[in-house]
This record gives C-alpha cells, structure tokens and sequence, in this order.
C-alpha cells in the first residue's frame, strides 16, 4: 500500500527543498568543524558560490558589483527611465521626439556656427547604428526567451513535484505582484532587486542561512502543534466506505 501524502508531509518536503539538513559528524571529524560548517544549512543545498550561481560573467560582476561604476551606473539609468515614466508621466514617444529635437537642434548650430567662424563649414559626422548592435540584441534576447521556456518545459515533464510547486508558487506571487502595478514598475523592482539581494547574501551569507533555516524550523514547529492540538482532533470521513456503499 503507497505511503499517505499528509499535510506534515508536504511541510517536510517544502522545507527541505529550500534548505538542506544538517549533516552528522563523526567524532573524528570534529576537528573540522569549521570546514564542515560551511557545507551545512545552505539555501537549496547549494555547494557552489553565489558568483557562480549567477553565471560567472560579466552580468554576475555587474550584481555582486565587482565594478561599482558600471554597477552604479546601470542602477542610475534603470531609475532615472522609471522615474521619468512612473512618476513624471512621460510617455516614450515624448522623450524620443524630445531627444530627436535636441540631437538636431544641436547638429544645426554646430554646421551652423561652424559656416560663420570658418571659411569652410565643418562636416557633422553622422550617427550611424551598426546593424550588429540590433542582431546582437535579438539574438540575447532570443536566447534567453529560449532558455525560460525550456526550463519552464522541463520542470513540466520531469516529474518533480516539489520542484514543479515552487515555480507555480513563484508564477502566482508574480501575478499577484503584476496587479498591483504595471510592467514597468515589475521590471524596475526586479533590477533594484538583482543588483542589491544578491551583494548581501553574498556579504552575509552565513547570517541568512542560518536565520532561514530557524524561521522555516520554527513555522514547522509550530505546524506540529498546530496539527496536534487542533487539526489531528477534526473527524474525518469515510469516503471508501461511502463509495462502496
């Protein structure tokens, strides 16, 4: 007979899904505790490091702000767009035409003031986008729509309960979040929030991991009781007997 899939059950799985056990030391390996330490109450049950985890490469440098100045600098442009959209109303055919007035505005008065000042007016260089730069945006973008969808696909078909809970879990927080405001605003947290949790769970990752794992302890805790006083004393139906009924 197949084991029954209980609500302490669930809790148990979901709790060890987010943070793994912790490991049994031996009497000879105490001496290493402090070595052991650090492969034991991580989130996930991760081994490798948060750089790591995040690519390894240059988008990685740019989150754990290994170059402050392009770090901040990004961090700059993604809030002074949402400020301009979200909180001066601007619209973005507005700005285009806008900066489109001034790119001309300028390149008049150059050709201009340059006829004036010198026998011969100067040449404004022309501003030419090269095509690569638009291939290489469709093809970023192209692989990384490519690469969710994937992943969404294989967390369907492999069979992975847990796994499969989370994400659904993590797709409906993200609607419930995209009710309350719109794209934009969504797309700007989650920049700020790329380029500031993971710099300080990489500053402080032993403080999170240990505090994760006493909160998700203490909810499980605190389920037991909850299951023990109130939940286990609740009568439950005989729903095989009314069946053959």
């Amino acid at each position: 007979m197949s084991e029954k899939i209980t609500a302490e059950n669930l809790l148990h799985n979901l709790v060890d899904t987010f943070v793994e056990k912790p490991k049994k030391v031996s009497f000879f390996e105490e001496g290493n505790s402090d070595s052991v330490s650090t492969q034991i109450n991580r989130l996930f049950g991760r081994e490798k490091p948060v750089h790591h985890l995040l690519g390894g490469g240059k988008s990685a440098d740019v989150m754990l702000w290994r170059n402050k100045k392009i770090s901040a600098s990004f961090l700059t442009g993604a809030t002074i767009v949402w400020v301009l959209f979200e909180w001066l109303n601007y619209h973005f055919l507005t700005l285009l035409c806008f900066a489109l007035v001034l790119v001309m505005l300028a390149q008049f008065l150059w050709s201009n003031a340059s006829g004036l000042l010198n026998s011969t007016p100067s040449k404004v260089p022309r501003l030419v986008i090269p095509q690569e730069y638009f291939v290489n945006i469709g093809t970023i973008i192209g692989n990384e729509v490519n690469r969710g969808l994937r992943f969404l696909q294989d967390i369907s078909c492999e069979g992975n309960l847990k796994l499969f809970l989370i994400v659904v879990a993590s797709l409906w927080v993200g609607s419930v979040i995209g009710s309350w405001c719109n794209f934009l605003t969504v797309i700007y947290i989650g920049i700020v929030a790329a380029h500031t949790l993971p710099v300080f769970y990489e500053k402080y990752e032993d403080e999170v991991d240990n505090f994760v794992f006493q909160v998700l302890g203490q909810v499980q805790n605190n389920y037991r009781k909850l299951d023990a006083g109130v939940l286990s004393k609740i009568p439950k139906g005989n729903l095989k007997g009314k069946k053959h009924e």
